[in-house]
């Protein structure tokens, strides 16, 4: 899709907001999508019990498509608008969710440095059948508004909606981001945001980046690295999103890999 333009109006909704939808914008190739999920679903060998959230980390990773998404104008022209030409892809994942997802957010306002999240939903989902749900402008660090919503809505996903408001997270004031197959939904890590009444496999992937980390910062990341190394991770990426990367792709994934060598020599 060679028109795709971001505009300066989307990127002033997305600061003032904290997310952005784009309707349609990969209609032309959500099959192929799907396939590709479905795809990795198989090969991993786990299965989905519709009793809870399964979870596939390192996702698009995996498969040369997925993998080869990172190159369109269509993602890397929002990220790069957002986080700056440097970014970096900090890894995906896929997920057959089930039900409820209570409030939460992917990184606190404390996180140094800005980081988004594309998400893809490969099934039909609204208010009430488990679509996006998100606060606008929790993504604000130092705002009073969003400091008072991270203290009651943490990175655990603890449901503390009625001890604290008296209302279920479903009452919670937000902004139902509903979803067809072939739209591209992004968002702020810092954004709160959760799923209610949602079906047992709800079909869901993520792009995930983040901005680069300049020399004084780096222990942060090294932090959080050291916790896919606790968690038994044996390579920061798998190895189709390498073996099939451009010299252009190739600037968003070095820094990582090379932090990753640093730690694992």
């Amino acid at each position: 899709m060679n028109d795709f333009c971001v505009t300066p109006q989307h990127l002033r909704f997305f600061e003032t907001f904290g997310f952005l939808k784009f309707p349609g914008l990969f209609d032309v190739e959500v099959k192929d999508i799907e396939a590709a999920f479905e795809d990795v679903w198989v090969n991993s060998g786990k299965e989905h019990d519709h009793e809870e959230r399964s979870l596939i980390n390192q996702f698009a990773e995996r498969n040369e498509y997925l993998s080869g998404l990172l190159d369109d104008s269509r993602v890397h022209g929002i990220v790069s608008a957002i986080l700056g030409d440097d970014y970096n892809f900090s890894g995906s994942d896929g997920n057959y969710y089930v039900g409820d997802t209570p409030w939460h957010s992917d990184q606190l306002q404390k996180a140094p440095n800005q980081s988004v999240k594309i998400a893809f939903y490969l099934d039909t989902v609204t208010r009430d059948t488990g679509c996006l749900r998100v606060i606008p402008g929790s993504n604000h660090p130092g705002d009073n508004f969003a400091g008072l919503l991270d203290d009651v809505v943490p990175l655990s996903r603890q449901n503390r909606n009625e001890e604290v408001w008296g209302v279920h997270g479903s009452e919670i004031p937000a902004y139902a981001v509903e979803s067809e197959p072939g739209d591209m939904l992004i968002f702020n890590h810092w954004t709160k945001h959760s799923s209610w009444g949602g079906s047992s496999a709800r079909r869901m992937f993520t792009y995930n980046f983040e901005q680069h980390f300049p020399d004084e910062l780096l222990p942060e990341l090294r932090d959080k690295m050291g916790g896919y190394i606790q968690e038994g991770r044996k390579e920061i990426y798998e190895s189709a999103v390498i073996r099939t990367a451009s010299s252009e792709r190739m600037k968003h994934l070095e820094q990582r890999l090379e932090v990753w060598a640093e730690m694992c020599n």
